[in-house]
């Protein structure tokens, strides 16, 4: 995986970090060029080519959601406890990853990530609407999670334009609740 950050002042990209390992983040390029980045891992490993060419990618838009065991009014402070409704949403356009499930015991010393919501879709504004109905559809109950977060995050217009830096949520939502 290689990460660049974007400057949209300067119009130009710049390198953060190469890793050779398979990263937390890998389902969005999975979604953006319908290829299972774990299976070619192991094609690799055994010897075996690539199943795609250099022009792999589908020019498609994905978007990763986090849902943490955290309170966002708080801080994002941990929230454990035991799930007792843990319904993620599914359908076209829309992968959930994860290991929990009802009247899991959401532990408080470990990752608080219980899953992640990845939509996809041509365009970043199909991505922003599937992401919306996926969140309203996401039932959780028993712990706090960061799912109304996201919710009230896809509401901000600047977000759906995709006008936002690496301090934009720090400095809107401060500025939202003063």
């Amino acid at each position: 995986t290689v990460e660049f950050i974007y400057d949209p002042s300067s119009g130009k990209f710049f390198f953060i970090e190469m890793n050779t390992r398979i990263q937390v983040e890998h389902p969005v390029t999975e979604m953006v060029t319908g290829t299972d980045l774990v299976a070619e891992q192991f094609r690799i490993a055994a010897g075996e080519r690539l199943s795609f060419g250099s022009s792999f990618a589908k020019g498609r838009s994905a978007i990763e959601f986090r849902i943490n065991a955290e309170d966002a009014a708080r801080d994002f402070q941990p929230s454990p406890g035991t799930l007792k409704r843990w319904r993620p949403p599914n359908g076209p356009e829309v992968r959930v990853d994860s290991h929990a499930y009802e009247n899991y015991a959401v532990p408080p010393y470990y990752d608080s990530m219980l899953a992640k919501l990845i939509v996809s879709g041509p365009d970043r504004a199909s991505c922003v609407a599937t992401a919306k109905s996926a969140l309203a559809r996401f039932q959780v109950s028993g712990i706090t999670t960061t799912v109304p977060f996201h919710a009230r995050l896809l509401q901000q217009k600047e977000f759906e334009r995709a006008e936002v830096d690496t301090r934009w949520i720090e400095r809107h939502f401060q500025m939202a609740a003063n």
